[in-house]
């Protein structure tokens, strides 16, 4: 499903117009992200659990020349699903 397709399926869901059904959807996304950006986890009961996770660094070749290198520790973003979100896939 990609973002034009979320934004029609809330349009008939909710019985929105397509205008605010996406500026709903893009400020939804915003705050998640400026949440993340803050160190903040963002938690939906039922539905799951945004997070910053720190990745460390590692050792890695190089496919083209095959040198070994490092690359470097870096922040990831991460989802955990929630016990509602689960349950309603696994049925």
């Amino acid at each position: 499903m990609t973002k034009a397709d979320l934004v029609k399926a809330i349009t008939e869901k909710n019985g929105m117009s397509k205008k605010d059904a996406e500026a709903a959807l893009n400020s939804t996304i915003s705050c998640i992200t400026d949440a993340l950006v803050s160190g903040e986890k963002v938690q939906i009961v039922g539905f799951g659990t945004f997070e910053v996770r720190q990745r460390g660094e590692k050792k890695c070749k190089n496919p083209q020349t095959g040198k070994e290198m490092i690359t470097p520790a870096k922040k990831a973003p991460a989802f955990k699903a929630g016990k509602g979100l689960k349950d309603a896939v696994n049925k």
